[in-house]
């Protein structure tokens, strides 16, 4: 659209507003696009797992911006109580200072996958190459942590902007998104997080949850600490059973 502005002004200097005016509609979309990153319109993205998985009665539990050196570990010994299993979108930099918690996530049976190196706000605002050298960066260190590449990203936030789509081209990286997210970064009412993680909970859902940057509650325990155990316990009553997006989708293409 920027590329036909100036033809288009060039032929109808007069129409200077209109042009304006559709440039400013066009970014003003495509930021609104990018604030709700389950959509599809700029970019494919997995929001759900697939209908073989969830009639495999399965959900995936994932975790955010990690590792975290207090928290991570304590998140891995909930998991291991209930034998689930659990994706984590770990940042390339957290991880290159702590790759043995990368290492531990690993070797316990979860999914190591691409969070960005730096996890900046600004992720959405650049160019593809510049997208892409940030995920190659992460990449390499998480390859050489978890002993095998990750498959699938998450944008910084959940911020999913126009650009990432074709940053991701050839990398053979897919982007993920949630169904449904406890807000626990911002939220330290363990009660009301496992409510959002809860209402409507069904077979196939993608949750988000934090083992980085999870807000603290009020007796000073990181909410993700509180709400896991409850949340397990609420899968298991429906009959759920938590596995990585790996399991789930490797599965599936092996049903077909």
């Amino acid at each position: 659209m920027h590329a036909a502005a100036l033809p288009a002004l060039a032929a109808a200097p007069g129409a200077w507003p209109a042009v304006l005016g559709a440039l400013i509609a066009n970014h003003a979309a495509l930021g609104l696009l990018g604030l709700a990153p389950g959509n599809r319109w700029i970019g494919p993205t997995l929001v759900r797992l697939p209908a073989a998985a969830a009639a495999r009665r399965e959900v995936a539990l994932t975790f955010d911006d990690g590792p975290h050196p207090a928290v991570t570990p304590r998140v891995l010994d909930l998991l291991d109580r209930r034998g689930a299993r659990a994706t984590f979108f770990c940042v390339g930099r957290r991880a290159k200072a702590h790759p043995d918690l990368v290492r531990d996530i690993a070797a316990r049976g979860h999914a190591v996958e691409n969070h960005s190196d730096r996890h900046e706000k600004r992720f959405a605002l650049q160019t593809p190459w510049a997208i892409r050298r940030e995920l190659r960066t992460a990449q390499t260190t998480l390859t050489a942590a978890a002993g095998t590449p990750p498959r699938f990203v998450r944008a910084p936030f959940g911020i999913r902007g126009p650009m990432l789509d074709p940053a991701l081209a050839g990398t053979g990286l897919r982007h993920v998104a949630w169904t449904r997210r406890g807000k626990d970064t911002i939220c330290n009412d363990p009660a009301l997080v496992l409510a959002r993680l809860t209402r409507g909970l069904a077979a196939g859902d993608i949750l988000l949850l934090h083992d980085g940057a999870s807000a603290v509650g009020a007796d000073g325990t990181p909410v993700v600490l509180t709400v896991l155990p409850a949340l397990l316990a609420a899968l298991a009553a429906q009959g759920l059973h938590a596995v990585t997006l790996r399991a789930a989708l490797d599965a599936d293409s092996r049903a077909v």
